[in-house]
Formats: structure tokens, sequence, C-alpha cells
């Protein structure tokens, strides 16, 4: 469990306290949603990432969580919706070492995780010290014969 010990109080236990604690320190608040309901999206997506990716270990698990994201991202740009928030920054650190290792087919196969993290690893500030996934732009099958 992550601990941020700070100057004035006690240290900060868990992920999103800290990652909320530091988005508030920087004064990105629009990160954790503008609305109430941007606000729960968010906070949903945190606790997903926190119980579900972290945990998720067998193949099974991330089948499931990609098939998860990929009906959740159909028709939305960012987790939250339309507008980035730090539940893409972490989803996207949680994910990235699952993308790397998926072959093209399996990228293909779960196409609105492949175009959301895609973005995310070029939005800027966002990847930092991690190696860029790479997605091939054509399709290497077609269906016709």
């Amino acid at each position: 469990v992550p601990v941020l010990q700070t100057n004035n109080g006690p240290g900060l236990t868990g992920l999103m306290t800290i990652a909320a604690h530091l988005v508030r320190q920087a004064r990105k608040d629009q990160l954790l949603g503008s609305t109430a309901e941007e606000k729960a999206v968010v906070q949903q997506w945190l606790e997903y990432r926190v119980t579900r990716v972290n945990g998720g270990s067998s193949k099974e698990d991330i089948r499931t969580i990609l098939k998860d994201l990929n009906v959740h991202l159909e028709d939305k740009v960012y987790l939250a919706g339309n507008i980035f928030t730090l539940a893409d920054i972490l989803m996207y650190y949680g994910l990235h070492h699952i993308m790397v290792d998926l072959t093209v087919q399996e990228k293909e196969k779960y196409l609105n995780v492949s175009r959301w993290f895609n973005h995310i690893q070029h939005y800027p500030g966002v990847r930092q010290h991690l190696s860029d996934v790479v997605f091939i732009k054509n399709r290497l099958y077609t269906n016709a014969h």
C-alpha cells in the first residue's frame, strides 16, 4: 500500500487518497470531475482500478477487465465521458503492463480499449518513463475472400 509522508500532518495511505490529494495540491481539481455525476464516475473508475485491475492477475481476470472497459468505452473518449480525468491517468498506469503484452489480434479484439489507451499514452505528460505501446493503424486481416 503506497504511503505519502507530508510535512504538516500524518502520512496519507492508499493510491486513490494520495492521487486525489496530489491533484488538489496541484490545483488541478478538474481531474476529479466538474459535476457531481462526473465526480462519482471518476470515483467509480478509481475504485475499479484498485479493486479489479490491481487484483486481476489471471488471464481470465484480464480478459474480463478488457471486456468491461471495451464495452464502456464504446461511445466515450475518456472513462468519465468527454473529459480527461485522474481515472484515465491511473487506469493507463494500471493497464500498461497488460497492453504491452497483447498481440495485434488481441488489441484489435479490444479496439475501444486500444483507441483509448493509445490516446491517453500520447496525452501530454502522461506516459513519462513507460514504453510506447505500438498499435497497428491498418488491419492485417480482412473478412474479404
